[in-house]
């Protein structure tokens, strides 16, 4: 039988119901006790949305009330002193670490917070000292969450940061000059404890995330990997069996630090699917491949046609007792259901598929690969079905687009002039000084602001009504430049709700949701646009008030336009299409733009 496999699920709920509560107990509205126990209904309801799915392998040790990192600091003994010095309580120290902490006398800042790879999901770095020691805390949360869900009758494997990866993203303290992967023989016997303690707890298997292994790695950090886990290894069945799991990249450059005795290991193949063949061959003789399939970094339904021909290649080469039908990542990084989408077109909803969705694709690809296509024959054909309606969609395809962009030669990638006469006919024209002083563009988003903005949605005030308090506002911001003495000037940006959504529904080739929220750290959640076909831009989308912003100006006045790369990266991008295409036809939508700003 060929298991389906989780790495991680979305914290927030339903209904962002995890940003609604810690907001709550930091504005003082709820107590603490409140707090954890709406952090474990959450958990609770996560793990039977995994079960009732059918999903045979259910992540716990994946939730955290800010950043699962910051958990790892905190049950690890690692964190600094400025935080435990002003009697704070666990909680309250946790918070402090992640988000500061200016209340009761104490003043402390956050730790830093850094993006984790190359998805839009923060985590924050550990901090280390030169005479850093690490001590593993009485009850750790990855103990405590695993019998929470024993309790509640679920088998859970809980997930843990691996040891060379938790050193290799931290950093030396201020002041200080620690390597920290110097620090992994101190570290590793809180591993070693920790492991025990989950196996004396029931767990047969642990995730042990070393994402870390897709990079480049400095020397020191791979020799790192073979001791450890020949350490670990060699504690035997003290401990639970591991599975060794990477994501976001391929390992092939690293094959060498795989260890050879781990019981699995899991690859992202949706990222890179051309690795699978090499890491296959270079597994140990037992060593069971957790194949990564389904998309946990974007929204589409997964092609069962591609992901199922993906496991059976890995079937034909291991055997089904050692291959496991996984997630490529954690879907923390997708929305929770694409159930509470009311107001999506129904056309493009049946292209997506959310986490609880996702859970229930792993599921049926598990099951058709165990028992064959007949034992799903009805949901392979539905799913068969969306892909060709999408491929096939004029909201997928604009031949106009396609045309344009098939056109542009290397030349059109080459300015018409070089810098040296740019800047003359610049200066000739807006006469600067050698220094000029500007701002980045965006003036504050004021309360009345969305209150104006938010009745316009409504229909309660008129466009022209809506237009008219913009211009006062651009006019407000060309005031407070003027009496400040800048030299070039913005208008300031009143009438944008955020600098990718704003562009997106104005093009064409973009959809939006309403609850499809995604964190990005701590309480902070987006809501990404998603590219959902070819782009273009049908009319000018800032021309209008940057004409009055120059009308009511005396200094020359910047367009400002969020750049091509930066849409698409914060945006869900296209499956079917590479990235460099998005990127390019987001471009040329933007030259328009600039020519019309012109």
């Amino acid at each position: 039988m060929v298991q389906s496999a989780i790495l991680g699920f979305p914290r927030m709920g339903v209904n962002r119901d995890l940003k609604k509560a810690t907001e709550a107990y930091w504005g003082g509205k709820i107590s603490q006790a409140d707090l954890l126990a709406e952090a474990k209904r959450l958990r609770l309801a996560h793990w039977k949305i995994q079960k009732d799915a059918g999903v045979d392998i259910i992540p716990s040790n994946d939730f955290a009330l800010y950043d699962q990192v910051l958990c790892h600091i905190q049950d690890f003994g690692a964190v600094p002193e400025r935080y435990t010095k002003d009697g704070l309580d666990n909680v309250d120290q946790y918070f402090a670490m992640g988000r500061g902490h200016q209340k009761g006398g104490i003043d402390v800042p956050s730790l830093e917070m850094v993006k984790w790879f190359d998805s839009n999901y923060h985590y924050v770095k550990p901090t280390l000292q030169n005479n850093q020691t690490f001590k593993l805390v009485d009850s750790p949360k990855a103990v405590v969450e695993f019998n929470e869900a024993k309790e509640a009758g679920i088998k859970t494997r809980p997930v843990l940061v691996g040891p060379v990866s938790f050193l290799h993203l931290g950093k030396a303290d201020r002041g200080q000059t620690v390597d920290p992967i110097d620090l992994l023989d101190k570290l590793l016997p809180v591993y070693e404890q920790l492991l025990v303690k989950l196996k004396e707890a029931g767990a047969e298997t642990v995730q042990i995330d070393e994402p870390t292994l897709v990079f480049d790695l400095p020397a020191k950090t791979k020799a790192a990997f073979k001791p450890t886990y020949e350490k670990l290894a060699s504690l035997g069945d003290k401990i639970p069996k591991l599975v060794f799991t990477t994501y976001f990249g391929d390992i092939v450059h690293n094959l060498d630090l795989l260890p050879k005795d781990i019981y699995a290991v899991h690859i992202d193949l949706v990222r890179n699917p051309g690795q699978l063949e090499t890491v296959a061959a270079a597994l140990g003789p037992k060593t069971i491949l957790s194949a990564g399939v389904v998309d946990g970094r974007n929204i589409w339904k997964t092609n069962f046609k591609r992901a199922i021909e993906t496991v059976e290649s890995a079937i034909q080469k291991l055997g089904k007792e050692r291959v496991i039908v996984a997630t490529s990542s954690s879907l923390l990084h997708t929305p929770h259901t694409l159930a509470s989408e009311k107001k999506l077109d129904p056309e493009v909803a049946d292209w997506f598929s959310f986490a609880s969705e996702k859970a229930v694709e792993i599921a049926i690809i598990a099951k058709a690969v165990t028992e064959g296509p007949a034992a799903v024959r009805e949901q392979l054909e539905a799913n068969a079905k969306s892909m060709q309606a999408r491929a096939t969609s004029s909201r997928t395809n604009d031949p106009k687009v396609k045309d344009r962009q098939s056109k542009v030669t290397a030349k059109d990638h080459e300015r018409l002039s070089q810098f040296p006469a740019r800047i003359a006919a610049q200066q000739k024209k807006l006469n600067l000084p050698l220094f000029p002083t500007t701002t980045i563009g965006s003036f504050p988003q004021t309360s009345e602001i969305r209150v104006q903005r938010n009745k316009l949605t409504k229909g309660e005030i008129t466009q022209e009504q809506y237009d008219k308090f913009i211009e006062e506002e651009i006019k407000q911001n060309v005031k407070i430049q003027e009496e400040l003495g800048l030299d070039v000037f913005v208008h300031g940006e009143p009438e944008r709700n955020d600098m990718v959504q704003y562009f997106g529904e104005r093009l064409n080739g973009y959809a939006f949701t309403t609850h499809a929220w995604v964190q990005s750290y701590g309480s902070r959640c987006v809501r990404p646009p998603i590219i959902v076909g070819d782009i273009s831009r049908p009319a000018p989308m800032t021309v209008k008030e940057s004409k009055y912003a120059v009308s009511v100006s005396s200094k020359p006045m910047k367009g400002m336009l969020t750049g091509p790369v930066t849409c698409l990266r914060w945006s869900f991008p296209r499956d079917d299409v590479h990235q460099s295409v998005q990127a390019q036809q987001l471009a040329l939508a933007l030259r328009d733009e600039v020519v019309d700003l012109e």
